[in-house]
């Protein structure tokens, strides 16, 4: 089976690991954009000969960009299907639509959006425009295939997250934990909680640096960027606790399992908005697989990913997290009961070989009629 892959999301070399393991299933040309944003497509890498690259207007904007020259990329080859990596009122989505029907070629989109809210009417006609016409689509949760449902979306439907983590890289590793440790100026003995993501208040790192504050000798280790970097800065040094409050910043993907295995506990206490809650929680899925405990809030889908592998507390509630992490703190058989929970959990349901096998399966069904 031919498939044309098309996502903003595969110019990060790392979430290719997917798209290496789809290439073991059917015969894959992968599309991204040349950049997004201020970020410029990872060249390709060994074995990736399947990866091409085009020009994309408005790029850097999610749900209004659109790609140049796929039209005739779709004339010119002979694909079995098509894979738009958007959300099916992304003006791409429309657009690949578009050609998929005039060349009379099924194609499937993916959806992470957990929440029914009401989308403006420009966005409305895109979405109609694309269910009218796609041969089925992708859920990356339950909730985002409820909502699908809920917006009248009638077609075939497979719930499989969009990507995974390679169990080859994300893996418990000793020798990294202690590395990185060193590099850090930290002792095998200190109690390490970790943070990876945007440094937003959606995220809830103020909440989790509130509670961290009385956790006495322990580090707090935070990888990402983003706004609440310097107010978390001036509230640790107001706290006395900024020695031990480490910044990474933005690091590449492949120093990400490193820097996981460092952190005794590794915590995303995000927080519903208006419009938005946990899609997914990518790095709860690494730490685990790297046998690190996990605590979340309660928002969105981090319960159903964490789900007994780990502990769930209110979000928002810094005295609640406070005390999971007292806990862990002070019970390291319990910590390595979870971590290994966490990793057998992973390795069931979230590995990148796992998910394009199902994801293939998806397609057989829609292009051959054959069961998932």
């Amino acid at each position: 089976m031919r498939v044309l892959y098309v996502s903003k999301a595969m110019i990060a070399a790392a979430y290719r690991d997917k798209l290496r393991a789809l290439a073991g299933h059917v015969e894959l040309r992968a599309v991204v954009p040349e950049r997004w944003g201020r970020h410029r497509v990872d060249p390709p890498g060994a074995g990736e000969e399947w990866l091409r690259t085009a020009p994309v207007r408005a790029h850097g904007r999610n749900h209004f960009h659109v790609y140049r020259g796929v039209g005739r990329m779709l004339r010119e080859s002979e694909f079995d299907l098509v894979h738009v990596d958007e959300e099916p009122y992304s003006a791409v989505t429309a657009q690949l639509a578009h050609h998929c029907r005039s060349g009379r070629r099924p194609f499937v989109f993916f959806a992470w959006q957990n929440l029914p809210k009401r989308i403006p009417a420009p966005f409305r006609a895109l979405r109609r425009y694309v269910f009218a016409r796609a041969a089925g689509g992708i859920a990356g949760t339950d909730a985002a295939a409820a909502v699908l449902r809920g917006w009248g979306f009638a077609g075939p439907l497979a719930v499989i997250p969009q990507m995974g983590f390679d169990a080859c890289r994300f893996r418990p590793d000793s020798a990294a934990r202690a590395a990185t440790r060193e590099t850090l100026a930290l002792r095998d003995t200190d109690f390490v909680v970790g943070f990876a993501g945007r440094l937003v208040r959606d995220k809830g790192v103020h909440v989790l640096l509130e509670a961290f504050a009385a956790l006495a000798g322990a580090h707090l280790l935070l990888i990402g960027t983003g706004p609440e970097r310097d107010p978390l800065l001036r509230d640790a040094a107001r706290a006395g606790i900024a020695d031990r409050v480490h910044l990474a910043g933005e690091v590449a993907s492949s120093a990400m399992p490193g820097l996981l295995a460092a952190c005794d506990v590794v915590v995303l206490p995000s927080l519903t908005a208006r419009n938005w809650a946990e899609q997914f929680g990518r790095v709860l899925v690494e730490s685990m697989a790297c046998g690190v405990a996990v605590v979340g809030s309660d928002s969105g889908e981090i319960p159903a990913v964490i789900g007994d592998a780990g502990i769930v507390t209110p979000e928002g509630d810094a005295a609640a997290l406070r005390a999971a992490l007292i806990h862990l703190a002070s019970t390291p058989a319990d910590r390595a009961t979870l971590g290994e929970r966490g990793r057998r959990r992973a390795l069931e349901r979230f590995t990148n070989a796992g998910i394009a096998g199902r994801t293939a399966a998806f397609y057989r069904d829609i292009v051959y009629g054959e069961p998932q």
